[in-house]
C-alpha cells in the first residue's frame, strides 16, 4: 500500500532530484487541504513506484514554502529531476493531478 512521503528541509532535495514528484504544501487548518487530502493519499498508492507524492506541512516547514513562493494553500508543486516544471494552486480533481503526473512520466 503505498503511503505519500511527508517532506522536510532535511530530505526535501534527495527525494525530489530524480523522477516526478507531486508536492502538495499544506496545512492542517486549510479546509480545501483537508479536501484533497484522500486524492493525495489514493496518488500515492497509484503512482508508488513511479512517481514521489509527497507533502510539507506549511505551517512545520516555514522555509520550505518561502522557497518555492507559496502564497496560499493547497499549493501542489510538480517537480521532474529536481527542476520545478507546473504550478496548481487550490483544490483541484484526482484526474487534473493524475493527468498532469502521466504527462511527467
Amino acid at each position: 500500500m503505498g503511503k505519500y512521503i511527508e517532506l522536510t528541509n532535511d530530505n526535501f532535495e534527495a527525494t525530489t532530484k530524480e523522477g516526478v514528484s507531486l508536492v502538495d504544501f499544506w496545512a492542517p487548518w486549510c479546509g480545501p487541504c483537508r479536501m484533497i487530502a484522500p486524492v493525495i493519499e489514493e496518488l500515492a498508492e497509484e503512482f508508488e513506484g513511479k512517481a514521489n507524492i509527497c507533502k510539507v506541512n506549511t505551517d512545520e516547514q516555514q522555509e520550505l514554502s518561502t522557497k518555492f513562493g507559496v502564497r496560499s494553500i493547497p499549493t501542489i508543486v510538480f517537480m521532474k529531476d529536481g527542476e520545478v516544471v507546473d504550478t496548481m494552486v487550490g483544490a483541484s480533481s484526482k484526474q487534473a493531478f493524475a493527468d498532469k503526473i502521466n504527462s511527467l512520466l
